[in-house]
């Protein structure tokens, strides 16, 4: 059952990390999983037809000498440097693993049974990732559910290449003008991170902080933090209500 909180909403947007699932699955899992499976990867697919675009969109310096683009990834990882190039091998890395069953996206008991509800009321339910779009769609097509493919009942998937950086009140905009038959009020951005939130609210949209089991405490002097929701559960009803009505109360001062 959707908690009746939800009901006001026509819109949910979803953040993925320390949101849907714990905070330490990209650094922990993703990020070790695509740097061991390169190598191999590069050494069976150097030259093929498929591989090439990828390459092609590497530095000049690296996108011909197979050990100096292994080289540049690693190093490019170290300093975490989001380059696109680099995000799309990462794509194609995991996308292997996803297929064959090495990984799984180890999502909250509580959002395959929100994401599915909320789909069959008539909701629309959006993800808003710093994460690739085909990322976001290889992670939700690939979950521990049952079934574990999500992705059907996403209608929106966004990120700071088609929408723009998180922590910007643009990107959020951006995002609502996709859909400007709903009014901004009437779309809800649930995410673990407050300059996300506020970003999100300073939007015209609604917005509640999450926190999950593994998340940092929120910063106690930050008025957000007391609004904080634990889950999407029916059993979290109440506190999802009190925390709608004091956002409520809040955007009226």
């Amino acid at each position: 059952m959707l908690p009746g909180s939800f009901a006001s909403f026509s819109v949910i947007v979803l953040d993925i990390e320390g949101t849907v699932c714990p905070i330490t699955f990209v650094h922990d899992v993703l990020f070790p999983y695509a740097l061991k499976a390169l190598p191999q990867y590069l050494d069976l697919h150097w030259d093929d037809a498929a591989f090439v675009q990828y390459r092609k969109a590497f530095p000049e310096t690296y996108r011909n000498d197979r050990l100096a683009m292994e080289s540049h990834v690693r190093d490019l990882m170290a300093a975490d440097i989001k380059a696109p190039y680099l995000k799309a091998l990462q794509g194609l890395l995991w996308e292997a693993g996803y297929e064959s069953g090495d990984l799984k996206a180890p999502i909250f008991p509580d959002v395959a049974p929100f994401i599915s509800e909320a789909h069959h009321a008539g909701k629309k339910i959006m993800i808003y990732s710093s994460g690739s779009v085909p990322a976001q769609k290889l992670f939700f097509a690939h979950t521990t559910a049952q079934p574990s493919d999500l992705s059907p009942f996403i209608s929106g998937w966004f990120d700071t290449v088609n929408a723009g950086p998180k922590r910007e009140a643009s990107s959020y905009s951006a995002i609502l003008a996709t859909h400007p038959n709903f009014e901004a009020s009437r779309w809800l951005f649930l995410s673990d991170n407050l300059n996300e939130v506020g970003a999100a609210l300073a939007s015209g949209m609604c917005s509640l902080p999450v926190t999950r089991p593994g998340n940092a405490p929120l910063p106690s002097n930050n008025h957000l933090s007391r609004m904080a929701i634990p889950d999407f559960s029916p059993e979290s009803e109440n506190k999802i209500q009190e925390s709608l009505a004091a956002l409520a109360t809040a955007s009226k001062d």
